[in-house]
């Protein structure tokens, strides 16, 4: 059985993990109350300890909570409400997302070196190759090519107060991309290249890759799911204040008591 326990606790992370916190509580917190205990009483040295561990646990908490770090929640992502394929650019009057029917009204171009067009456009590729995604398109990243980006919503950037907490307008995204002209590699100069297609003799440069005109337009709708980054930082400093406020509370009712 120790062999055997022995064994569990080395590879078992998670058990290994609980004991690491359980014996740091028991040592750090029980010894400190030990302490007071043998010098104030075991009840004073409870709401002492029980005090001075959740005023602590106060001020980590809220420091958690305002740089967003420590014990984090989902971290903001986009996600890909639907993939609308059309003839051109323009037409996206199919879409089911409102917004998204008319691209020249509000929406915003995203320049190709711009970070939000670099994260929609990680998520788009996830939807559109992802082996897990319900409206896979492409078997490959390579197949495609984008050729588009726009946004709408969300806060105006460039403001300080859009680092404040409040409502955040409902921010959307798409991303277009269209079919790749197929890139062949032909043996020798003479022989003869495909139609509708790029070709390279073996040896030289293969050529970048080129949307198809004459290929259907693919245009993802994405939202931006703010997460919840500091959720779990607000529940500890909140719940955290309030057993510091009881236990401060009971030990000032019985200063007042004696």
């Amino acid at each position: 059985m120790l062999s055997l326990l022995a064994f569990t606790v080395t590879w078992d992370f998670t058990i290994r993990g609980y004991l690491i916190v359980g014996l740091s509580v028991a040592i750090l917190c029980g010894s400190v109350y030990l302490l007071l205990a043998t010098n104030v009483g075991s009840r004073l040295g409870f709401l002492l300890s029980m005090a001075g561990l959740f005023g602590w646990m106060l001020l980590m908490g809220a420091v958690w909570w305002v740089y967003g770090i420590g014990l984090v929640g989902a971290a903001p992502a986009w996600e890909v409400l639907e993939v609308v394929k059309s003839e051109s650019v323009e037409d996206t009057t199919a879409a089911r997302t409102d917004e998204a029917r008319d691209l020249s009204v509000d929406w915003r171009p995203l320049a190709e070196d711009d970070a939000k067009r670099g994260e929609a456009q990680a998520a788009a590729d996830e939807a559109l190759t992802g082996e897990e995604s319900t409206v896979q398109v492409f078997e490959a990243t390579a197949d495609y090519k984008s050729i588009a980006a726009y946004d709408i919503g969300g806060k105006s950037s460039g403001f300080v107060t859009d680092n404040l907490p409040g409502p955040h307008p409902v921010h959307y995204a798409v991303i277009q991309v269209q079919p790749v002209v197929p890139v062949v590699q032909l043996a020798s100069p003479d022989e003869d290249c495909p139609a509708d297609s790029a070709c390279y003799v073996l040896g030289e440069t293969p050529p970048k890759a080129a949307a198809d005109p004459d290929e259907p337009v693919y245009t993802v709708v994405l939202e931006r799911d703010l997460g919840a980054r500091r959720l779990p930082a607000a529940l500890i400093t909140v719940a955290s204040g309030i057993i510091f406020a009881i236990c401060i509370y009971l030990l000032h009712e019985r200063d007042k008591l004696l």
